[in-house]
């Protein structure tokens, strides 16, 4: 019975794979996302009005106007890719929403539907707008992959096994929710934030930087950002952005290789 129950289980699991795949805009990588989109957004909008509630805004109207400015051009960039490659379903249920946080944190997210928070502590580094657009183009892009979703079923499927997605989504709220803010790493309550892989981190700087040249973003500055981000760790601990953003000599040669092909769709 043993050996039933657990090819039953595999058998369950590889299912789960196979209808559960989707593919990663541009880079065409194939990943399991368990969660039906309807829960993820239904999470993330309830997760987004909670943090508003509980942290304060920026009353800086020029800081706030800039990220939000920044944010609808990456915003109208992503529809525009989405579209122009017959993907705009992909965008169903998107509420975009773009944040200022009063926080000394270098840090700034972006959950499913759109939903963005800034916080002022990585204004000094991104400087002006371009530097920004580096920021939301990479952030934004995680969401766009859905890369939190990836995260999310790989950590269902380790707490929960072979249980049914329905089942846990019903009967382990907790859980569940408990796997959203991990993988989406919302808020100073979580004590562990689930890294993002070198592929996922790959892939978010390859999609951002399309999405920042479509917004009329020179990516040639894509480099001195994070070049900037580095040289903000020395001689303490790493920002929160890098903590699960590794900057190094490698991610800054990628991004460079990408440039030739992100110019092409780059208009000032």
């Amino acid at each position: 019975m043993k050996l039933f129950h657990k090819l039953l289980i595999a058998i369950t699991l590889a299912s789960l794979f196979l209808i559960s795949c989707s593919t990663v805009p541009i880079t065409g990588r194939s990943q399991l996302n368990l969660i039906p989109s309807n829960e993820i957004l239904s999470m993330s909008f309830q997760q987004y009005d909670d943090f508003l509630k509980e942290n304060k805004l920026s009353t800086n109207q020029k800081q706030v106007n800039m990220v939000k400015r920044v944010g609808v051009k990456i915003e109208h960039a992503v529809e525009k890719y989405m579209a122009d490659n017959n993907l705009s379903d992909r965008l169903d249920g998107y509420k975009w929403e773009f944040n200022l946080v009063e926080s000394d944190q270098v840090n700034a997210w972006c959950m499913p539907g759109g939903k963005v928070v800034v916080y002022t502590g990585i204004l000094p580094i991104t400087k002006d707008e371009t530097g920004l657009a580096v920021v939301l183009g990479h952030e934004i892009a995680h969401a766009i992959a859905e890369h939190g979703n990836e995260r999310m079923s790989q950590g269902l499927l380790q707490q929960l096994g072979g249980v049914a997605l329905s089942v846990a989504l019903k009967d382990e709220p907790e859980t569940t929710r408990g796997l959203f803010l991990t993988a989406y790493g919302v808020g100073s309550t979580v004590a562990v934030i689930l890294p993002f892989s070198r592929t996922q981190e790959s892939e978010a700087d390859h999609l951002g930087l399309i999405f920042m040249a479509m917004a009329g973003y020179d990516p040639h500055e894509a480099p001195a950002f994070w070049e900037r981000m580095s040289a903000s760790s020395k001689g303490g601990e790493p920002p929160e952005f890098l903590s699960t953003h590794p900057s190094n000599d490698t991610r800054i040669n990628d991004i460079k290789n990408w440039i030739p092909e992100a110019m092409k769709y780059y208009k000032k």
